[in-house]
């Protein structure tokens, strides 16, 4: 386990990026006074694991860097960290463990706001300029149980599956309500030499997002009290067996090949040029997927993962948000990055260069077409709100599920791993 540990910190070391200018090696973690006329150093630490993206906060940030200069006199260089979301949680809960926190980072409000409120991580920013300007509907996802706001939310989603437009509209398919309905779309396909779903599962979170659609799916129409139930050691996932491995298996039985050799960003790019026709993703891939095919028309649907039609619904969700560090030693700066990201004039470019969806009273730009079709769903009463499963538990789930479509474990022993990483779990935040 130490190995694996030190190789992962290992990994984060080298993909650190420095980003922004007037970059001083010699700068510590804290404010550097200075005294006359001249500027005060700082040395801004990030942790973001989206690497795909990093061409627009390279931007975004050296924005930040100028304005800080210009406002403030500060001269701010910003290392961004950006490892993959497979390493991510382990290496910054290994940093935040040893004192090495990062000033700002990444986290999922749903998943993962509760575990590291509780522990003493975050900073409170209840009072900060931004809340003010977070919409209704999404400040919840980041205010803790006693109304602490601790995050400014970047993504939130409306996703189920992705299907190509032109594909279902030449063959005069429709997104299926049922997974029967979902079984003759494939034959369908099938019958026209499509393949019917790109698989990508090099990375272990992508397998894993069938866990959140199922359990969702399923707490919201037979199994309401599934999550409460796990929490207190009196519930097991053999209960939605059924529900996730029907849909699991028609999916990996129709798609492509070599999944546990496809990465999700050469996914993305073999689903924008039409290598088939389904993917089990999200709408977060939208701009990895435009950058590689422009024209593509692609949807959102809700996934079906039994017949019952009321269980097909659109998954809401809060995901990646930004956090302060309790014990930044840059707090001042860090706080005013955090503000930035809801500026009233750099925030609306950035949220739409990322194609995340307005979250905020300053963002005017329109929907986009995949939002629109989620939305309809939404408006239909066809969602619900993404699950609270543990991190740990969807990291289990990711590299179970890689290696069940491998062949080499069976669906109960995912079943009995997930069961096993939730009673764990239970144990240290007890």
């Amino acid at each position: 386990m130490r190995k694996r540990v030190k190789s992962m910190l290992i990994t984060a070391l080298a993909v650190t990026l420095l980003a922004g200018c007037g970059s001083n090696e010699g700068s510590n973690s804290e404010s550097e006074g200075t005294s006359g006329g001249e500027a005060k150093s700082v040395k801004l630490k990030l942790f973001i694991a989206q690497p795909r993206l990093k061409e627009h906060y390279d931007k975004f940030i050296n924005d930040f860097v100028a304005k800080q200069k210009a406002d403030k006199n500060i001269e701010v260089s910003v290392q961004l960290e950006m490892p993959t979301a497979d390493n991510a949680a382990q290496i910054l809960k290994t940093r935040l463990a040893s004192n090495d926190a990062p000033d700002i980072f990444a986290l999922h409000a749903i998943n993962e706001i509760p575990t590291y409120y509780k522990a003493g991580y975050l900073e409170d920013l209840t009072d900060q300029p931004f809340v003010g300007k977070l919409l209704d509907s999404v400040k919840p996802a980041v205010t803790t149980t006693d109304g602490k706001v601790v995050a400014v939310p970047l993504e939130t989603l409306s996703w189920g599956y992705l299907y190509n437009k032109k594909i279902f509209g030449d063959l005069g398919l429709t997104p299926p309500a049922t997974l029967t309905e979902m079984k003759a779309v494939v034959e369908k396909l099938k019958d026209n030499k499509i393949t019917p779903f790109e698989l990508a599962y090099k990375e272990a979170w992508v397998p894993q997002l069938i866990l959140p659609l199922a359990a969702g799916a399923m707490i919201n129409t037979e199994n309401p009290d599934f999550i409460e139930r796990m929490n207190k050691d009196e519930g097991s996932f053999s209960e939605i067996k059924s529900a996730m491995f029907d849909v699991f298996d028609l999916i990996n039985s129709n798609g492509t090949e070599r999944a546990t050799e496809v990465g999700a960003d050469d996914g993305a790019a073999a689903f924008a040029a039409g290598k088939a026709a389904m993917w089990l993703q999200g709408p977060w891939y939208a701009e990895t997927i435009l950058k590689s095919n422009p024209d593509i028309e692609f949807g959102v649907a809700p996934l079906p993962i039994n017949d019952n039609e009321k269980a097909t619904m659109i998954n809401l969700s809060a995901s990646t948000s930004l956090a302060v560090s309790k014990t930044s030693k840059n707090k001042e700066v860090a706080l005013d990055f955090i503000n930035y990201v809801l500026d009233d004039q750099a925030s609306n470019d950035f949220f739409q260069a990322l194609k995340f969806n307005p979250i905020a009273t300053v963002h005017t730009y329109d929907s986009y077409p995949w939002v629109n079709d989620a939305t309809d769903y939404v408006k239909e009463g066809k969602s619900y709100q993404d699950p609270a499963i543990p991190q740990a538990v969807k990291d289990e789930v990711g590299k179970g599920l890689q290696s069940y479509y491998a062949g080499q474990i069976s669906q109960d022993d995912v079943i009995t791993a997930l069961d096993k990483a939730w009673k764990s779990f239970n144990k240290v935040n007890k």
